[in-house]
């Protein structure tokens, strides 16, 4: 029996095998979990992961390019870098900064970076991890991102960079953060972890900064289990997102390739002989940051249902919003930009000051019907330990936004798997645990 056969049986019983062991269950209301995120996945996605183990290419192959070559089409950017996640990302994509390539833009130690304080710890690590430092803000009551004011007064003589999240897939105000960085000749970072499928102005999240991150974590639009990107415009940033993804060396050969400089024994760098391989040269103090190809398969199939998945979470987000509108008395509810439509990541809430309850009280009523909650990732990162003793970091102004959203805020799920029978039964245990008020 030909390969090629065996391969079509082997897939075709993959499709059978879905079939039956992962079909959806019956949804018990009060029973069932309404998950915040989670995969949403079909037979497609299983067949292609199999299909990628059985050629046994266990590194970066063809679906890694394919994936790759979709994407930058997708946001018509000029290169694209898989990683093995989204905090990988931000990590190869700040590091690139302080690459010696750069000449006198080079991000080095001491540097001032700005961010906010509300948010997920590895949009902020990245800072930290190359020597530079943090200048933390507070955010907006209700976007929950960063405003042109406060960047404002964060800037100073040794400010270099802006590397902050648009949080929760809600678009910071990027026309105003654009004006800051060109007028004060700033490289921007757009993490997009939580905001792949947004836009602003009709343009894609991720298209305006120097550098872009995403991750296809299973809560994200899309998945590959684990995985991220990095997208780019400019070749020397590209040059060096490689370069310390793929252990600090100056080759920028892709995995399994060789000679693409057509010199691979005829360089002279550092005080090696002339002739060492490139391919064992290193320029920078790098990382092991790679997928694999299955990852990749995974994804290939997740990134043309995309447009898809956009439009349930929009849907479901839309929903809850004109249901909860009529407790805006006590609650704080979502506000975006006006040139601003996200692909929401969350529904975030926020209790109003002066209500008749508590942040745990409704969040312990909705798990106790198996409506699972979330806080905004750290909150305020500088009431964490860690942070607490970080000694190289500047604030700006109070944080009294953080801290609210901190005690007060909580997160609930929109991804594509919630149905619109899951949708009813939250937006009804709302209404019932506010018949007490």
């Amino acid at each position: 029996m030909s390969k090629a056969i065996l391969r079509k049986r082997i897939l075709k019983l993959v499709s059978n095998y879905h079939q039956v062991a992962h079909k959806p269950h019956k949804f018990v209301p009060g029973k069932s979990p309404v998950r915040v995120a989670g995969r949403v996945y079909g037979a497609s996605e299983m067949r292609r992961l199999v299909d990628s183990a059985l050629e046994f290419w266990l590194t970066e192959g063809r679906y890694s390019k394919q994936f790759e070559r979709a994407f930058a089409k997708l946001f018509g950017v000029d290169y694209v870098s898989l990683t093995n996640s989204g905090s990988s990302a931000n990590l190869v994509a700040f590091s690139s900064l302080t690459s010696p390539a750069l000449g006198k833009r080079a991000l080095q130690p001491g540097d001032e970076v700005i961010t906010v304080a509300t948010g997920f710890p590895t949009t902020v690590n990245p800072i930290i991890q190359n020597g530079c430092v943090p200048v933390f803000i507070d955010v907006d009551l209700v976007t929950r991102n960063a405003t042109y004011d406060q960047l404002k007064k964060a800037v100073s003589k040794k400010t270099k960079a802006i590397m902050m999240a648009h949080t929760l897939g809600n678009p910071f105000p990027i026309e105003q953060v654009m004006k800051l960085v060109k007028k004060h000749d700033l490289w921007l970072i757009e993490d997009c972890c939580d905001a792949l499928g947004s836009t602003y102005n009709g343009k894609l999240v991720g298209t305006f900064g120097h550098l872009a991150t995403f991750s296809f974590y299973p809560a994200h639009q899309i998945t590959m289990g684990e995985g991220g990107a990095v997208i780019t415009n400019h070749p020397l940033l590209h040059r060096g997102v490689r370069q310390f993804r793929d252990w600090g060396r100056d080759c920028w050969c892709d995995t399994g390739k060789d000679n693409t400089c057509g010199k691979r024994f005829a360089w002279k760098l550092g005080e090696l002989p002339f002739g060492y391989d490139h391919k064992y040269i290193y320029s920078h103090i790098g990382y092991n940051l790679k997928l694999t190809d299955m990852q990749a398969a995974v994804g290939v199939v997740q990134l043309g249902r995309l447009s898809t998945f956009i439009k349930k979470r929009k849907a479901n987000f839309e929903k809850i919003y004109r249901h909860l509108k009529k407790y805006k008395k006590y609650l704080i509810l979502p506000k975006k930009e006006k040139e601003a439509d996200p692909c929401w990541f969350g529904f975030m809430i926020v209790v109003a000051d002066g209500a008749p309850f508590t942040r745990l009280d409704l969040v312990n009523f909705l798990e106790s019907e198996q409506i699972a909650t979330r806080s905004l990732f750290g909150g305020n990162l500088l009431r964490h330990p860690a942070y607490l003793r970080l000694k190289a970091k500047r604030t700006v102004g109070k944080f009294k936004n953080s801290d609210k959203i901190m005690k007060d805020g909580f997160w609930i799920g929109v991804y594509p798997g919630i149905t619109g029978e899951m949708l009813q039964f939250v937006l009804n245990t709302f209404d019932r645990f506010f018949r007490k008020y």
